[in-house]
């Protein structure tokens, strides 16, 4: 049986060449390619067809949403492994919406990061136990005083929390995302009638609760 062969696409070149260096290390695995942009993940899918590709999800200007979507295209036989520093179940679900197999936390283990790559090699779906663990925990919150559900946001309400977590305006956060002010306010709006909150504090506070 050969080796099952990987590609790594990810922004940080520290991460790049630890996972290269702990995989190739393994007699299982072979890492056929690196890099950190979409393009060029295009390029090495479409022309060595991995197995398995590693995907950072927080990805810029092109997110790992938007390069996994891609890529599938160029490279339909390859298995995408969505890989995130955030434990937010909403950013699995989105992946396995666009054809991942897997998704694992930056807070995984090697070996968790090794069982997700032969499994979904195999055929099989795998999610790290730390998400599963999360979905657990709401599954089994039945208070129905908590606020909703970060999973009902869509992914321009996610994009809009990440930057009113940086602490930006409203103003900026438009010109960040190329919208009007007005958007970024419905869109504001939208997300405390969903999380079932009252207003920007609240937000703010639960955005650190949560560890978004």
């Amino acid at each position: 049986m050969g080796k099952i062969t990987i590609l790594i696409v990810d922004d940080h070149k520290l991460i790049r060449d630890s996972w290269s260096f702990i995989l190739n290390s393994d007699p299982r695995f072979k890492v056929v390619g690196e890099t950190n942009s979409g393009a060029e993940a295009y390029r090495i899918a479409q022309k060595k067809t991995p197995n398995v590709i590693l995907m950072d999800v927080n990805m810029s200007p092109l997110s790992g949403f938007d390069i996994t979507k891609q890529v599938l295209k160029l490279s339909p036989g390859s298995r995408v492994v969505g890989v995130s520093m955030h434990s937010m179940p909403a950013y699995a679900k989105r992946m396995l919406r666009l054809g991942a197999m897997g998704y694992v936390t930056k807070n995984s283990s090697k070996e968790e990061m090794m069982t997700a790559i032969v499994d979904v090699n195999n055929g099989k779906k795998y999610i790290c136990e730390e998400i599963k663990g999360i979905l657990a925990d709401q599954a089994l919150d039945d208070n129905p005083a908590k606020a909703g559900d970060i999973n009902d946001l869509s992914r321009r309400e996610l994009d809009i929390i990440n930057l009113i977590k940086e602490g930006q305006s409203s103003r900026e956060i438009a010109l960040h995302l190329e919208i009007s002010v007005k958007t970024v306010e419905v869109h504001r709006y939208n997300v405390l009638r969903k999380l079932k909150l009252k207003n920007s504090v609240a937000l703010v506070n639960y955005i650190n609760e949560n560890g978004l």
